[in-house]
């Protein structure tokens, strides 16, 4: 008889003990589940170090379309503008068509501000192809490509050879210009490429 009593006090010790134990080794699990989780790296942050980059090359039409890039990290804004304005000249690395002349050299930058100027050698203008088209892709992809990925600079300055009152043939870089978003191709221009060729409407085609 007196085997009962003492079973009973055995038992009432020994779930909290369990229940304790439990507890534990659901922390304990906890931890180590969140120890094998990856984190989320930043969006803008790169493994490497390196900056996305965006240049602007000639498309059929004629239009400027985006190409992505990616450079060395760099902290100073004038020697990423280098860099940047480098990979435009060095030319497109897929079915886009370079703009700027084959020869062209960025002699230095100067940001100041919301403007940047740009000086160029005399190839650029030299060796420009004759067209007010091929000035006008020629010009923006340069200045597209420096405002889209600097976005505190509202105007770019383009200077050729020292001399800062440079008109083209068709084009006048006398004054800073702005971007012109305008000349680039559009997303609809993309899915219409891929369309199959339609019969023309039976009121004719649109000129």
């Amino acid at each position: 008889m007196s085997s009962h009593p003492r079973k009973k006090i055995t038992i009432s010790m020994l779930v909290p003990f369990l229940v304790f134990i439990l507890f534990f080794s659901i922390m304990i699990w906890q931890k180590y589940r969140a120890s094998l989780d990856v984190p989320v790296a930043p969006t803008q942050q790169h493994a490497e170090g390196n900056r996305s980059i965006i240049l602007f090359f000639a498309a059929e039409g004629p239009r400027l379309a985006r190409e992505a890039r990616e450079i060395d990290f760099c902290e100073d804004e004038n020697v990423c503008l280098k860099s940047v304005l480098d990979e435009l000249l060095f030319g497109p690395v897929g079915e886009l068509e370079e703009t700027v002349p084959e020869g062209t050299v960025v002699d230095s930058v100067r940001i100041e501000g919301s403007q940047a100027t740009i000086e160029l050698n005399q190839t650029f203008s030299d060796s420009m192809v004759s067209g007010s088209s091929a000035e006008m892709l020629a010009v923006y992809s340069i200045v597209n490509t420096v405002t889209v990925n600097f976005p505190l600079i509202q105007k770019v300055k383009l200077n050729v050879d020292g001399k800062t009152g440079v008109i083209l043939r068709h084009l006048d870089l006398s004054e800073p210009l702005p971007p012109d978003y305008s000349l680039e191709r559009q997303p609809s221009q993309e899915i219409e490429k891929t369309l199959p060729d339609r019969q023309p409407h039976s009121k004719g085609n649109v000129k």
